[in-house]
């Protein structure tokens, strides 16, 4: 693939005018959601309360799964219910918003699907000048998820308005232009998806592994460790820190996600700490941390930065037994059987059941099985090689992921144009 540079691409060149939502190619429009959508299918949100799941009722897409609408079992709606909502029924090609709760997410309907979508998704039906996929594209691109999250409302449950929805601006190609630029886009698609894919088998693999080590009563064969543990559980081996912040800054605030604990100043462009960092936790290199509120889904895990950093107060910080081997711990809490009782253990966090809390108690209550010092480092070492690999597959999607936002930016901006007949110019 070959292309112009940006600087051959600028808007000043002739060619380009400004618009309401940047520079474009003079051949592109500027349209309204509302002005590419069917007449006869308005843009509009789906079924309030969807009530029990019913055998012979009609499938609802949730915003968890707007982008596997195909790969998963869907809730179904009771007729009834359902039909209430008959003007927010979807089918083939149909573009999907999240609007409410969880902003931004896109999805495209299959060919062959039939159904409803909840509340907190909006129905968009593109006329034949609009290509499904390009706009798809369009609605997930960075600089279209910028403008979205500036017309978001709301403090305690965000929501991204219909009358907002249906005024928002995208740019518009001619249509062989959108169907050349989703065309180009897909096979970044595809090669992820492998990687996606890669990565699932991998990760299944590595857990197929961790837990026929860590099952010492089926230690029968040479792979297997020795069968003498002992039982602890997390309240014996991790200690609670609350050192308060000594005065670092937000350059050392420390978040805790699903892939990684890491300095925010490493991942974020911008500061998502409070102001006030008085009363963040330290927490040291080796130091284990967890967000209560999202542990069962992997926010959980060691800090390996070089120096100490500071967490917010909604964490907790727990300090290692010199019993435990450290890269042991990392194993067990990366294991499903770990995150099945970290989830179990869970209540309610919340009045919509969206987050869940694991209290002090319960999460020192979970017991395992504990190994020798060197069974443990045995292990520990054995799995290491399995999770190199995974890792190796991660960090070619995050790459991947990273190049196809920047070829997003260019290719759906107009920065870089296409040409229906050949590549890009």
């Amino acid at each position: 693939m070959t292309a112009k540079s940006a600087a051959e691409s600028s808007p000043e060149r002739v060619g380009y005018r400004e618009t309401k939502i940047g520079p474009l190619p003079s051949t592109w429009e500027v349209a309204s959601l509302e002005d590419v959508t069917e007449a006869s299918a308005p843009i509009r949100y789906g079924v309030v309360q969807i009530g029990p799941d019913t055998s012979d009722g009609i499938p609802i897409v949730p915003i968890k799964h707007i982008r596997r609408i195909g790969d998963v079992v869907l809730h179904r709606a009771s007729p009834k219910i359902e039909g209430r909502y008959k003007g927010s029924r979807v089918k083939g090609g149909d573009v999907l918003l999240s609007v409410k709760g969880t902003i931004g997410e896109v999805g495209i309907v299959p060919d062959w699907f039939e159904g409803n979508i909840a509340r907190e998704i909006a129905r968009i039906r593109p006329k034949p000048n609009c290509e499904a996929q390009f706009l798809y594209l369009q609605l997930q691109a960075p600089q279209t998820r910028r403008r979205i999250d500036n017309l978001v409302v709301g403090s305690t449950r965000l929501e991204f308005s219909i009358h907002a929805v249906r005024d928002f601006l995208v740019a518009l190609p001619p249509l062989p232009e959108q169907r050349k630029i989703a065309e180009i886009l897909r096979t970044w698609d595809e090669a992820l998806e492998k990687l996606t894919a890669l990565r699932a088998a991998k990760d299944k693999r590595l857990q197929g592994i961790a837990k026929r080590l860590l099952a010492p009563s089926r230690a029968n064969g040479p792979d297997t460790p020795h069968s003498n543990w002992s039982r602890s559980s997390f309240g014996e081996v991790l200690e609670e820190r609350q050192d308060k912040n000594p005065g670092l800054d937000a350059e050392d605030v420390v978040t805790v996600g699903k892939y990684a604990i890491r300095k925010q100043s490493e991942h974020f462009t911008r500061s998502v700490a409070s102001k006030d960092l008085s009363n963040y936790w330290t927490i040291s290199p080796g130091d284990f941390v967890y967000d209560p509120m999202s542990a069962y889904y992997g926010a959980i895990g060691r800090f390996s930065g070089s120096k100490d950093g500071i967490v917010s107060p909604a964490y907790r910080v727990v300090r290692l037994s010199p019993d435990v081997d450290p890269e042991f711990m990392v194993v067990l809490l990366k294991t499903h059987h770990v995150r099945f009782l970290l989830e179990t253990r869970s209540s309610q966090g919340n009045k919509e059941g969206k987050r869940r809390l694991l209290q002090r108690d319960e999460f020192e209550s979970i017991e395992f099985k504990l190994p020798a010092i060197d069974t443990q480092r045995e292990i520990a070492a054995r799995i290491a090689v399995f999770r190199a690999e995974l890792d190796l597959t991660n960090r070619k999607i995050e790459a991947l992921t990273r190049q196809k936002r920047g070829l997003m930016q260019k290719l759906l901006t107009g920065e870089w144009r296409v040409n229906t007949e050949k590549e890009l110019i």
